[in-house]
């Protein structure tokens, strides 16, 4: 568990299935990232176990659920995701809109960078992301990563890589 001043990291867990299903069914997620095809609580926990649960165990990292430490409720995710096609864990956010330009994103994923630096002692953080989504390349700029270049996802997306 990672604490800031504002809010607590943790890992997932099968139970965080409710949330998961509301996040990826956000209108941000489903425009930024995409559409995971999670249209039910059990979908949302198959997801969890195969993508961010057996993470934990094959990497020793993935995604945090970020809640607010004054009553813990979650308000979105962030963590490090290790994908084949990428040489380097990249660190992904997502948060409902209504926690959005709030900087939240911005405190839990320096918290995860910090992490990520000084706990696992990885060197390299990339980031990947849409080349219209100015929030993640704003964001991603103040984390200290710089544009290196595109990237093309699995399904043969173009995206922006950044890196430390």
């Amino acid at each position: 568990m990672i604490q800031t001043e504002r809010l607590i990291l943790r890992e997932y867990s099968i139970n965080d299935a409710p949330f998961v299903f509301e996040l990826m069914n956000s209108e941000g997620w489903l425009k930024n990232i995409g559409d995971r095809n999670i249209k039910s609580i059990e979908e949302a926990e198959s997801y969890l176990e195969k993508n961010y649960l057996s993470n934990y165990k094959k990497y020793g990292y993935g995604p945090f659920l970020v809640s607010l430490k004054e009553d813990g409720s979650p308000i979105g995710s962030s963590g490090l995701y290790k994908r084949e096609s990428l040489d380097f864990p990249d660190i992904g956010f997502a948060f409902l809109s209504q926690f959005f330009n709030q900087g939240y994103a911005f405190e839990a994923s320096m918290a995860v960078m910090k992490y990520a630096k000084e706990t696992l002692k990885l060197q390299t953080i990339t980031g990947i992301t849409l080349p219209t989504n100015a929030s993640s390349i704003k964001l991603l700029k103040k984390l200290g990563l710089l544009e290196v270049g595109l990237f093309t996802y699995e399904n043969g997306e173009e995206l922006l890589l950044f890196s430390n």
